[in-house]
């Protein structure tokens, strides 16, 4: 089943208000100016700001819905989300660094870096915790991941007791643990979107993978799939997608919980199909999100992470009821 159109045109909409939402309106007229010729300052900050963001929150977006249908494949849980390992308490603990610690690099250029390395740290080190446990299967991941979080977050927050002199200090690092979309330029949303693309080209040698082992380890065996290899493989793939997208977004909630949801509503179970139509639906709900959140309260800016997350609490409580329905009151 393919991705119908109506899917696509949710994206283009969610990008035409992304571009004209934010502290100020922005007029067709002057969008139209902003393609073309570019001869006056609101043209030029729409063309050098405002659009490269926008479809930097689209690839977030894209990135985030990816790796949570990957994350929810091999878990076979529908409400498991990117950050079940440890990646979110890597990522931020890294950002800390780049914010706090003077290591005399370009902080735009360390931001991303140093989240994108804390995040897949962290997986590895949570996969190699489990293989020395003896545990390499979903539930020794999970608790792995539980402790490693809890272990990363306290570190951070003796980084943040230590080395923050001031509060404005503290409020940079919680602005961007609370989630963000951080503004590239032309050239870096080129790079972005070449990651974009192959993160969904690297996914979709999984799907097969995932329809396998949603039957069953043993019938997945049983079809010449090796799990004890195919899952590990999985998690880092799947983790190596979420870093990319907590580089330079942040931690957003919800995202990788929900798209992968609305995906198979689009084009029912099949990953072959739910990969690409959760990077889509995560592209829309993260370019409209961003959209709020720079326009709900001028001139101040809301962060990303907390209009995903009063959006999304309410969709994770009705999922979470409509799986406790369908099991007889089991989760």
């Amino acid at each position: 089943m393919k991705i119908r159109w109506p899917a696509w045109a949710l994206l283009a909409l969610g990008l035409v208000l992304g571009i004209f939402a934010g502290h100020e309106w922005a007029a067709p007229a002057e969008l139209w100016s902003a393609l073309t010729e570019r001869d006056t300052l609101r043209a030029r900050l729409l063309w050098e700001w405002r659009m490269p963001r926008v479809l930097a929150a689209a690839c977030v977006g894209a990135q985030l819905g990816l790796s949570g249908a990957v994350f929810q494949g091999v878990f076979r849980n529908p409400l498991a989300e990117p950050y079940l390992l440890g990646a979110s308490g890597g990522a931020a603990l890294g950002a800390t660094v780049a914010l706090l610690v003077p290591l005399g690099l370009p902080q735009s250029w360390l931001l991303p870096v140093l989240a994108f390395a804390g995040a897949w740290g962290a997986t590895l080190l949570v996969l190699g915790v489990a293989r020395v446990a003896g545990a390499l299967d979903a539930a020794g991941m999970l608790l792995a991941g539980v402790a490693m979080a809890a272990m990363l977050g306290a570190i951070r927050s003796f980084l943040m007791l230590a080395l923050s002199d001031e509060t404005v200090s503290l409020q940079v690092v919680m602005s961007w643990v609370l989630g963000g979309i951080q503004t590239p330029t032309w050239s870096g949303l080129g790079w972005m979107a070449l990651i974009t693309l192959g993160c969904l080209a690297a996914t979709q040698t999984l799907a097969r993978g995932l329809d396998l082992l949603g039957l069953g380890d043993a019938a997945a065996q049983s079809f010449g799939l090796d799990v004890a290899r195919f899952v590990p493989r999985a998690v880092l793939l799947g983790s190596l997608v979420v870093a990319a997208a907590v580089a330079y977004g942040g931690l957003v909630a919800f995202v990788g919980l929900a798209a992968p949801h609305i995906a198979r509503w689009w084009v029912g179970p099949l990953h072959r199909w739910v990969l690409p139509a959760s990077a889509l639906a995560g592209a829309v709900i993260v370019t409209l999100a961003d959209a709020i959140a720079r326009s709900v309260l001028p001139p101040a800016e809301v962060p990303l992470g907390l209009i995903t997350a009063v959006a999304g609490g309410p969709f994770f409580i009705a999922l979470l009821a409509r799986r406790l329905r369908s099991h007889g009151g089991r989760a």
